[in-house]
């Protein structure tokens, strides 16, 4: 006989597509399967079933990640230094970060690297890097590696720019630059851009499977504890992939993940050449193929339309540079498309946009294939007009709104300028021209934190206090189904997950209160309880 639990006496927000609130959800062997009113759903339960009061607290549909970096929160928490400055962190002066290197350093075995992680030059009161000299005064013996925030920048010591080969007379790659000192020409430490972090390798170069999976576990309790259900890898190498692949096989995984596989292992991937696979049975999955188009607006290399507000070079007309072709985008997107795969996509800055939708027509022109929903994520400058042709073009959006809060101060001064800072993240666009999208927190940049994002999309409010474009704000519901039911959607899971409906996974959330009543609090709202396939993973 089934095992039946009845929910009721508190707001029961569906997500559905009519946006319903019910008194009452029934659940059986992990599933909905009566959602409505009390009287209703008591007369289809079985006599025997369980009755959960409420009391007043909301149930929501369970967190859907639609765009991170599952697990490195994890990596981050048991093996790498946080040196975030404010306000993510207390790290506020390059003598703290070195403090806290040196700390690393005394406990770590010979032959591992000591990284640092969440660096932000805005956060440290000198607003520069380290140099690799200041990293050598901490040690020499080991290779240390600074990453930025943003993953797209890091600054290595002398022994790490010797690992790598590179030297005074190394050119700067295409995508990326060796920063180098003004007076001497020296290389500095400094690995700006894609291109140039090759050199040091994938972050994940020193990851033992046992680490892996200590992060993974890790990473887990937190997510599930803030209520997602499905996490996120949004760029899995070769060697990331391999990880995976021994947790589905090996350790039952704690959570769903969805992965996403860097685009150039296609189609090696696909052919059998790389053996990663994930049983059928796993919580583990393959997701779309992910790609990058541009870099990141704190280090100034996304790439705008008009130029920034004060660029970092000094040069009044610098606009960043795209490290893409045209030409070359479609042949690498192209493949994608016609082999089937679904893509994401990095594309941050309008500049780099106008090149991508001209890329994304060309392809769809040449091969028309209809509810694709080919995504670009971040999307932070883009323009109406920009939004029209994506919806033209069937494409979605997944927009980062949780840097208005952390770095809309930043983008205000320095990156865009207040004009172009009150459009970042454009969703109140995107809600007026009926394109449907997601928001993101892309762990570990800003912590995965579905409420705390949910009321940045809703407030659209700095840290100081500043409200950037109220008409780019959107209502406590429209961000909502942005974290649940249109994340499903994007990676074609809507069908089994991301809204209390009857059939669907009994994957949800229940909340200290009711996120639609009070749009200032939502950030303070808790999650009590989450709950998968019926079974209780986290509760207070």
């Amino acid at each position: 006989m089934s095992t039946q639990t009845l929910y009721h006496n508190g707001p029961i927000i569906t997500v559905n597509e009519d946006g319903q609130v019910v008194e009452a959800a029934l659940v059986s062997d992990g599933k909905f399967v009566c959602v409505g009113a009390f009287s209703e759903v008591r007369d289809a339960a079985l006599a025997s079933a369980e009755m959960v009061d409420l009391e007043g607290r909301a149930m929501v549909p369970g967190f859907i990640d639609p765009h991170g970096h599952f697990p490195d929160s994890g990596m981050l928490a048991l093996f790498q230094v946080d040196v975030s400055g404010p306000p993510l962190g207390p790290c506020n002066t390059i003598a703290d970060l070195l403090g806290r290197l040196a700390k690393k350093a005394a406990g770590t075995s010979s032959g591992e690297w000591i990284v640092g992680n969440l660096f932000e030059k805005s956060g440290v009161e000198e607003k520069r890097y380290p140099t690799r000299w200041e990293l050598d005064s901490v040690s020499t013996d080991y290779v240390i590696v600074v990453y930025h925030i943003s993953g797209h920048g890091c600054v290595t010591n002398s022994r790490g720019l010797a690992y790598c080969n590179l030297n005074k007379d190394t050119p700067d790659p295409v995508g990326g630059r060796y920063g180098r000192d003004s007076e001497t020409g020296e290389l500095n430490g400094e690995l700006d851009g894609m291109g140039a972090m090759k050199a040091i390798g994938e972050m994940d170069a020193q990851l033992t499977p046992e680490k892996f999976k200590a992060g993974f576990r890790a990473a887990a309790r937190e997510y599930l504890s803030k209520g997602v259900t499905l996490a996120q890898n949004a760029w899995a190498t070769e060697n990331l992939l391999r990880l995976f692949s021994i947790v589905a096989h090996e350790d039952g995984p704690e959570i769903d993940v969805m992965v996403l596989p860097a685009a150039h292992l296609e189609p090696r991937l696909t052919n059998g050449e790389l053996d990663f696979d994930f049983p059928a049975d796993t919580r583990i999955m393959r997701g779309p193929r992910k790609l990058f188009a541009d870099g990141s607006f704190p280090l100034q290399t996304a790439v705008l339309s008009e130029p920034y507000y004060r660029p970092f070079n000094g040069d009044p007309d610098y606009c960043g540079k795209l490290a893409i072709t045209r030409e070359g985008m479609i042949k690498h997107v192209g493949a994608l498309h016609d082999a089937g795969f679904q893509t994401h996509i990095h594309v941050n800055g309008d500049g780099t946009a106008d090149v991508m939708l001209d890329v994304m027509e060309t392809v769809l022109s040449a091969n028309p294939r209809e509810d694709h929903r080919h995504t670009f994520i971040h999307c932070q400058t883009f323009r109406d007009d920009q939004l029209d042709r994506m919806k033209e073009l069937g494409l979605t959006p997944s927009f980062f709104p949780a840097h208005i809060y952390y770095w809309g101060d930043v983008h205000c001064e320095i990156t865009v300028g207040p004009e172009r800072a009150a459009r970042l993240s454009p969703a109140g666009s995107a809600v007026r021209k009926g394109l449907r999208f997601t928001i993101h927190n892309d762990a570990t940049v800003t912590s995965t934190l579905p409420l705390h994002l949910m009321w940045c999309a809703v407030n659209r409010t700095t840290t100081s206090g500043v409200q950037l474009g109220k008409d780019q704000c959107i209502t406590p519901m429209q961000a909502l189904r942005a974290h649940t039911l249109d994340a499903a959607w994007q990676v074609f899971l809507d069908h089994e997950r991301g809204s209390i409906e009857p059939g669907k996974r009994a994957d949800f959330v229940i909340l200290s209160e009711n996120p639609l009543d009070n749009p200032e609090g939502i950030k303070d709202i808790t999650v009590e309880q989450t709950v998968v396939l019926g079974e209780t993973v986290y509760q207070v």
